[in-house]
């Protein structure tokens, strides 16, 4: 399908698609390819900010927020790209949470329209997450999102990024990166 005749809800029937939801967090360079082959040029449009119009709803934002946050961390899995509309995607959030359309939108997809907000290097976003995670009663989420603001808090960025955007790890990152509580990603 062309990504000009992709609409909000066909993101949304795929990504919470039974098929989808079971692999959103165990995911094989398959379905990476995939997701690349389908949706890569839906992002491109994304990122030229050519799906901007999406924001006017709910369901658009929330659509809007996986192409940009979730895709890209498919489709460029190991590749700087995969960061590269990361701001964009906080930005789609907050956009969303400033018209109080995370309060429209199903409880069950709630977590990734917060998502990019956990993803985010800055401690400001980071604080956002926990608290909107926890707004939600989103627990399992929630738990991640505190494992992530720690790493922030701690190093100021997520040291299992370093390699792949090109960063020098300082000696307590590859202590952290070497140990059984590193987080790879």
């Amino acid at each position: 399908m062309p990504a000009s005749d992709f609409c909000p809800g066909d993101i949304l029937a795929f990504w919470y698609s039974e098929p989808m939801r079971s692999r959103w967090f165990a995911s094989t360079p398959e379905l990476d390819a995939e997701i690349r082959a389908r949706h890569e040029p839906l992002w491109l449009e994304a990122a030229a900010g050519q799906l901007d119009g999406w924001k006017s709803s709910p369901e658009g934002c929330l659509a809007l927020v996986i192409v940009l946050d979730q895709l890209p961390l498919n489709m460029f899995r190991g590749e700087a790209k995969s960061f590269s509309t990361e701001q964009q995607a906080v930005a789609a959030c907050k956009f969303a949470l400033a018209r109080g359309f995370d309060k429209q939108i199903a409880r069950d997809r709630l977590a990734f329209l917060y998502m990019p907000l956990m993803h985010s290097e800055n401690l400001a976003d980071q604080d956002l997450a926990v608290r909107l995670f926890e707004q939600a009663g989103l627990e399992s989420n929630l738990r991640f999102a505190r494992h992530h603001r720690e790493l922030i808090r701690k190093f100021g960025r997520f040291p299992h990024r370093n390699a792949i955007l090109g960063r020098e790890s300082s000696p307590q990152e590859l202590d952290y990166l070497g140990s059984k509580e590193a987080f790879l990603g």
